[in-house]
């Protein structure tokens, strides 16, 4: 009986490592700047913090860009990592040295990769000097300025794009590796295009890893702050660098702290609907 209780154990105290680092590295944070958030100088609590963050002039335009570069980085990265993982999984000649090469910018910090395209779309960048050097253009253009803020997003745009694909492409590669090859086989039977398979076998049977890609993908994305202050300063405030800049520059933490809540909030809420809308029929009707 004995043996029986602690085998029915073993799976908690194998959880036990994941719920502890969870107190104290994000539970504990978040009720911290929570109570920063809601608390004045005094300790009682106020509202005052999220009035002077919404009137913020920049609070609209950190919402909205977040918001911006989210709803463009996230769909653009699912469609190039999904094709990648495509391509990889037919274990063509050379796939694994596709994957080797497409796995590089993982390495990268987002700091350093900040950096490496700042030195191409700077002024006296690398692309700027092949253009120079092709003649298709006669002088220097500035990419990076308050004037030209269709540049500032397509920069990031492109960096973020670079940098967090390969962690999208693996997890849709590992997904695409546990299906079965009986049901592409079945397909192939019945006389399926490669476009039928794909849509009507491989992803619905693709769907827990495309959740799993886009929560964390989309996390990742609307928390972005190397790139954004490296690339473009406060020229193209996010609501994490404005979560920077007001406790590092202003010295305010309670209102940095409010937009670090706000953050969250919209990353729990966004997480939420993906676990409603793309939960599969089993999970639907409570089926396991």
């Amino acid at each position: 009986m004995q043996r029986v209780l602690k085998r029915i154990d073993l799976p908690y105290w194998l959880l036990l490592p994941s719920i502890l680092f969870m107190l104290v590295f994000f539970v504990m944070p978040l009720v911290q700047v929570f109570l920063l958030s809601i608390r004045a100088e005094d300790g009682s609590l106020t509202l005052v913090h999220f009035q002077r963050m919404i009137n913020d002039v920049y609070f609209a335009r950190a919402l909205k860009n977040t918001f911006w570069l989210t709803v463009i980085v996230v769909p653009a990265q699912l469609v190039l990592a999904m094709t990648m993982a495509l391509i990889i999984n037919r274990k063509l000649r050379g796939s694994m040295l596709y994957l080797a090469i497409y796995a590089i910018p993982m390495s990268i910090s987002d700091l350093a990769s900040g950096l490496i395209w700042l030195s191409i779309f700077t002024e006296r960048g690398y692309l700027n000097a092949a253009l120079l050097g092709a003649g298709l253009i006669d002088r220097a253009v500035i990419y990076l300025s308050h004037q030209s803020p269709q540049w500032l997003l397509t920069a990031l745009v492109i960096s973020e794009i670079w940098r967090a694909t390969p962690l999208v492409m693996l997890i849709l590669l590992a997904g695409l590796q546990m299906i079965a090859k009986d049901y592409l086989e079945a397909a192939d039977t019945f006389g399926a295009t490669p476009w039928q398979r794909f849509r009507l076998v491989i992803l619905p049977l693709l769907r827990p890893s495309i959740q799993t890609a886009l929560v964390i993908r989309t996390m990742l994305a609307l928390q972005v702050f190397s790139p954004v202050v490296v690339l473009t300063g406060r020229l193209y405030p996010v609501l994490a660098s404005e979560s920077y800049f007001w406790y590092e520059l202003i010295r305010n933490e309670r209102v940095a702290s409010a937009y670090a809540l706000t953050l969250t909030l919209l990353s729990i809420v966004i997480t939420w609907g993906y676990l409603v809308f793309l939960r599969s029929k089993e999970e639907q009707i409570g089926v396991v």
